[in-house]
């Protein structure tokens, strides 16, 4: 069964791994990566590993907002990432959502994002959030099917720095209860 769990360094194999099935030049949505970020390196990867976890406990120095970010592992394998942005700053409202995610390619198509956005939305429940913005590319279907289970009703498509995206929101209600994906 996978769970999500906070970022660990202990899971550096088998993250890098997962980097490496993304292959050079993807973008692993969910973890928190820029292109700044060295984690081939134990050192690097830890350092990496703690700014995400700071970043889980409270907004980063210099400005950012606060996110809670998280993997989702079965085994010892990062099958892939959730992050949730505990508020909206102008680039996220335009661009980005409060929630991102990625499942790596072997991974996909098992209903992983659906459940692990249960998940985060269940946080954002608790959180106090009322409604959170999703953003995908126009052309991801697979998100925005992702996205409309868990009740995002489409907002529009806009053009953005990044290409069309599909803007969804979704209204929180009390946490449920959500099986484990089969």
């Amino acid at each position: 069964m996978p769970e999500l769990i906070a970022p660990t360094t202990r899971l550096h194999s088998a993250w890098l791994a997962a980097h490496r099935e993304w292959g050079p030049g993807r973008h692993e949505d969910g973890f928190g990566l820029r292109p700044t970020d060295e984690v081939i390196a134990p050192a690097g990867f830890a350092a990496w590993v703690a700014r995400l976890t700071e970043e889980s406990e409270r907004a980063p120095d210099g400005g950012g907002v606060r996110c809670t970010y998280r993997w989702i592992v079965e085994d010892g394998t990062v099958l892939g990432g959730i992050a949730l942005r505990h508020e909206l700053d102008d680039f996220l409202l335009r661009v980005a959502g409060h929630i991102g995610y990625g499942i790596r390619p072997s991974a996909r198509r098992r209903g992983l994002a659906t459940w692990a956005l249960g998940r985060m939305l269940d946080e954002a429940r608790r959180l106090g959030l009322e409604r959170v913005l999703l953003v995908c590319a126009d052309g991801n279907t697979a998100s925005a099917r992702t996205i409309e289970r868990q009740g995002g009703v489409l907002e529009g498509i806009r053009d953005t720095d990044l290409g069309a995206a599909r803007r969804y929101w979704i209204t929180l209600q009390a946490p449920r209860t959500r099986p484990h994906p089969g």
